[in-house]
């Protein structure tokens, strides 16, 4: 299985156009050792031709631009993407869409509750059908594997997180499963599996669970600690309290991913603009290094 990050930042990307914390600032000054970061996408294949994108956001044109095998092979216009897989209705999960329109219709697989989301709340789905159109499949949570049209050798099996829903959506404050989920990615040949959950704030047995069984995890990066945009910028914003499990402290992201297999292949994607993994000579970076944790980057590729 080939596992393409394309974009490993959280929403507003590294820098963000408008914040000018200690990581923003010194990478625009060029003293900061570390790298810039769209906001967070992968792509998956088992053939290194037809991908999944798993997330659609704004950054995606220059993702895709980056990205070889996306693009036309021997025609015109076409792509290597065949198919997108949304985790969420996050707009900074979501708002790529729009930038696709060019092409085919989009297959696009996502819960029934977001499908609703993005055809009445944030009507991107709505708006499409003007444009390219989108055809739908609904992605269960009920623990029933399904695959992908035009992808072979992959199926997956999605779960629902105990995470909150977007801004905009009547579930903002009443969650409802399958506003946000985690998904295992199985290559069928082999029996390799990528567990992927960028927006995850709760370690719930079924999450646990299905973390121990993969071979390699991708998950939530986005903070350090729990108050970390109180401190930096001044917030009323807590990271459990917007869906997101901080790395450091008791129960954080780095004793749940120290309590994997040995074997596990672990990685933090959605990193926030103001989390101090992102500086490499940083005593927080130094932390995830002696814990075997990989911090994502865009353009890195992962073979299971």
């Amino acid at each position: 299985m080939y596992i393409r990050v394309l974009g490993a930042g959280a929403g507003g990307g590294f820098p963000q156009w408008n914040c000018n914390c200690p990581n923003c600032k010194n990478l625009r000054l060029d003293m900061f050792s570390g790298k810039p970061r769209t906001q967070s996408s992968i792509a998956i294949s088992a053939d290194k031709q037809n991908w999944l994108l798993i997330n659609a956001s704004p950054d995606v044109r220059t993702q895709l631009e980056f990205f070889d095998e996306a693009h036309p092979p021997n025609a015109v216009r076409g792509t290597g993407i065949k198919a997108i897989l949304l985790v969420d209705g996050q707009i900074d999960h979501c708002t790529g869409l729009l930038i696709l329109r060019e092409g085919e219709p989009l297959e696009l697989y996502t819960t029934s509750v977001v499908e609703r989301d993005l055809s009445t709340h944030f009507p991107i789905i709505t708006m499409l059908s003007h444009y390219c159109g989108v055809n739908h499949h609904v992605v269960p949570i009920d623990g029933c594997s399904f695959m992908i049209n035009d992808i072979s050798d992959i199926k997956i099996t999605a779960h629902a997180l105990a995470s909150r829903a977007p801004p905009y959506s009547p579930n903002r404050n009443n969650a409802t499963p399958g506003d946000n989920i985690g998904v295992t990615i199985e290559q069928i040949s082999n029996g390799k599996k990528l567990y992927y959950a960028p927006g995850l704030g709760v370690i719930e047995a079924h999450v646990l669970s299905a973390m121990r069984q993969a071979d390699c995890v991708l998950v939530d990066g986005t903070f350090w600690t729990d108050d970390e945009l109180v401190k930096t910028c001044g917030f009323d914003k807590y990271a459990r309290d917007i869906g997101h499990l901080p790395q450091s402290a008791k129960g954080g992201m780095i004793e749940v991913l120290s309590g994997l297999p040995e074997k596990t292949e672990k990685h933090l994607i959605h990193i926030n603009n103001t989390n101090p993994i992102l500086n490499e000579d940083s005593p927080e970076h130094a932390e995830l290094a002696r814990a075997n944790i990989g911090v994502c980057y865009d353009g890195q590729t992962i073979f299971l």
